[in-house]
């Protein structure tokens, strides 16, 4: 099964970084978030990946490129003919297809775009800067229990904040707690299953994927949901980054079953 990702948007909200590079390329640790999805689906076993580039895509080519540059130890002799040796080449066991679908091309549109790499098979699809530890089998099974077309992954986020109690005359402060998860409402965390079908909801490129499409499925009864309970991480902005990479770092990120 291919794993469509959305790595085409300009990231303004993180502009500290993406101004030299799309989101999906921002580090966590020695690796781009980009890798981190990928290398979570394939614990899993899913290695065919789409990636819908647009905003400085050719950074992402070229990372793909030269990719055991990047992951190898490599030793240059420029006294024996500028040899090149490769002591470990490290290699994934993924297929990658990395498509330009356009640079002002919306999230609709650029799942529209790679309806020729996807044919007539069931697919998955997410967006190139949230982390999770989701279960993507027990996701897809889920999925081909129903005849949804798409089925997508929602999460309680919580808040940063903390909130007040207040009594009933709405006078006075009578304590204070951390917002529980359960305060927030559910929203699309990606990790969605779609059947082919959900090319049919996406009229061109400036339509927004989770507007008209979505809404047009739930309307009719053909979007489904699978609740996670577990770790989930977008990053949006700088201090997101900052988040993850302390867990990265401190060797407690959930993601990292591998």
């Amino acid at each position: 099964m291919k794993i469509v990702i959305l790595a085409g948007g300009f990231g303004t909200r993180i502009s500290e970084e993406s101004h030299l590079k799309p989101k999906p390329m921002i580090e966590i640790g020695d690796a781009p978030i980009l890798w981190h999805i990928m290398k979570y689906y394939s614990c899993f076993g899913f290695n065919d990946f789409i990636i819908c580039c647009g905003y400085k895509g050719y950074v992402i080519k070229e990372y793909f490129a030269d990719y055991y540059l990047h992951r190898s130890d490599i030793t240059f002799d420029f006294s024996n003919g500028n040899e090149m040796i490769i002591h470990n080449n490290v290699a994934e066991p993924w297929r990658v297809t990395v498509v330009d679908t356009g640079l002002y091309t919306q999230t609709g549109g650029r799942i529209k775009r790679i309806k020729k790499y996807i044919g007539n098979e069931t697919f998955m699809m997410t967006y190139g800067d949230g982390v999770s530890n989701i279960d993507i089998h027990k996701l897809v099974e889920q999925h081909k229990s129903t005849n949804n077309i798409v089925t997508l992954s929602a999460i309680q986020p919580g808040g940063r904040f903390g909130v007040l109690d207040i009594d009933e005359n709405d006078r006075k402060v009578i304590g204070f707690r951390e917002k529980a998860t359960e305060d927030a409402g559910w929203i699309n965390a990606g990790f969605m299953v779609m059947e082919p079908a959900v090319f049919n909801y996406i009229n061109e490129d400036k339509t927004i994927f989770e507007r008209e499409p979505l809404e047009n499925l739930s309307a009719e009864g053909k979007l489904g949901v699978y609740k996670h309970y577990g770790f989930w991480q977008c990053m949006d902005t700088q201090r997101d980054k900052y988040h993850l990479e302390s867990m990265w770092g401190k060797n407690m990120a959930p993601w990292k079953v591998w």
